[in-house]
């Protein structure tokens, strides 16, 4: 017999989110499914890039270990299932380690799938022809490529759940794909159903982003007021086999779930929320319907949409030279005056050591940091600013010359420059993202699946 409501929890909404919320949920939120999201655009590249200078780094997200052992006691006693994109290049190695996990806390035998194929890095070149930001052929990106990873829908993860799997562990699925699959798999759900695709679809959005449609990322004292916000509840969503859905927290959590943050939540991130482009589904919010029906309860339904798109868009990171930042800092009368003396000085210097910079930025915080040119004029002088210093390089050799330079402002700079440590964090590989499209036919996953 189908469930008629199941309760999905939500347990990260990125990859460095807090893990204790997690916890909470997984005690206290009688959830069937807890589902962490721990990615973003550039993730797998950074994992990529990250195993090749390290050949240890075993390839899953670095804090995975970390919340499985804090949640499976709670989600085993609770019968909840987990599921997460936490594999990130390496989804076999992420679910070994579970089982491990799952066998060093005393419970043998939990069943653990790992979803592969994702990876299209080998492939990509037959796969795909125009990158989509510009037009040019994907062939232009082969000297740069390092990794091409295609989004991929809640297949593999309904065919992982249907198999009897108690924990998922994939690598690149679609953000709302991770929440809608355990609602197909409970209520039977016929992908080829646009509307109950689209409306699962947009409940898994609402909850991806952990916090924000609790009150995260969305108070804004003395405007939009957030109780206890040091101690925010991830999201809940009691959803019923027609979709209509509730969205709550534990109770006795901080935050907030109202009419405003559900809204805010699900056009975040959205170009056209007519046809919001899911692997599932191309998802139209402007029918959803949003009604609060009680203290940290919101029911939202009514979303409608169109069958899943033939095509799959696919996130490639490639090599695109370095960046060296560097930091320093002025306090008191006369700050910025110093601030701008010292951009002098840098500039000239950066001219007599040669460095070739496709970019160079030396801003202001407190000041033109974040808006630049379009910054208004200061009226009040800061008793404080922080000055930063960052340069577009082709080169590692070349971004080095940022944090050399700024090194110099200790001795030879400005009365009371206050310079910052440490050294080892100044000079990054720069991870272009580019996106291509490829025939969904051209995917396929493969499950494996282990006991602990």
């Amino acid at each position: 017999m189908q469930a008629r409501t199941i309760r999905i929890g939500c347990g990260s909404g990125w990859w460095r989110d807090r893990v204790e919320p997690a916890v909470v949920n997984a005690r206290d939120g009688q959830l069937d499914f807890l589902c962490f999201e721990t990615m973003a655009e550039a993730t797998v590249s950074f994992a990529q890039t990250r195993k090749r200078q390290d050949p240890s780094f075993p390839g899953y997200e670095t804090l995975l270990e970390e919340r499985m052992r804090k949640v499976i006691p709670h989600c085993v006693a609770n019968g909840t299932r987990i599921i997460t994109n936490g594999g990130w290049i390496n989804p076999l190695a992420a679910a070994q380690a579970t089982a491990r996990i799952c066998a060093e806390l005393g419970f043998p035998g939990v069943k653990i799938a790992a979803v592969v194929g994702d990876d299209l890095s080998e492939r990509i070149f037959t796969l795909a022809d125009k990158v989509m930001e510009n037009g040019a052929p994907v062939s232009g990106l082969r000297g740069s490529l390092i990794s091409a990873e295609a989004y991929a829908g809640a297949d593999g993860i309904v065919k992982a759940l249907d198999e009897g799997a108690k924990i998922v562990i994939t690598g690149r699925v679609a953000d709302p794909s991770l929440f809608l699959a355990p609602m197909i798999h409970a209520f039977g759900w016929p992908v080829d159903d646009a509307d109950l695709m689209a409306q699962g679809s947009a409940v898994g959005h609402l909850l991806e982003c952990g916090a924000q449609v609790t009150g995260g990322y969305f108070s804004d004292p003395g405007f939009k007021d957030v109780p206890d916000p040091w101690n925010l509840g991830l999201p809940i969503a009691e959803v019923s086999s027609s979709g209509e859905t509730v969205i709550t927290k534990v109770g006795g959590t901080g935050g907030r779930v109202n009419a405003q943050t559900v809204k805010e939540q699900m056009f975040y991130e959205v170009g056209d929320p007519s046809s919001y482009l899911t692997p599932d589904a191309v998802v139209n919010f402007l029918s959803a319907r949003v009604e609060e029906i009680g203290e940290d309860r919101v029911r939202f339904s009514g979303v409608t949409g169109r069958p899943r798109p033939q095509t799959l868009k696919v996130s490639m990171g490639c090599k695109e030279g370095f960046i060296g930042e560097d930091w320093f800092f002025y306090a008191g009368p006369g700050a910025v005056a110093r601030a701008k003396l010292a951009k002098r000085m840098l500039e000239e210097r950066f001219r007599m050591v040669g460095l070739e910079a496709e970019e160079l930025r030396i801003d202001f915080l407190g000041i033109n940091a974040v808006h630049r040119e379009a910054s208004p004029p200061v009226e009040h002088e800061p008793y404080e600013l922080g000055v930063r210093v960052s340069a577009r390089t082709r080169t590692r050799e070349m971004a080095e010359k940022v944090g050399g330079e700024v090194d110099g402002m200790a001795v030879s700079g400005i009365a009371a420059t206050g310079k910052r440590l440490p050294f080892n964090e100044r000079t990054r590989e720069v991870i272009g993202i580019w996106s291509t499209l490829v025939d969904r036919n051209a995917i396929g996953f493969q499950l494996h699946l282990l006991e602990s």
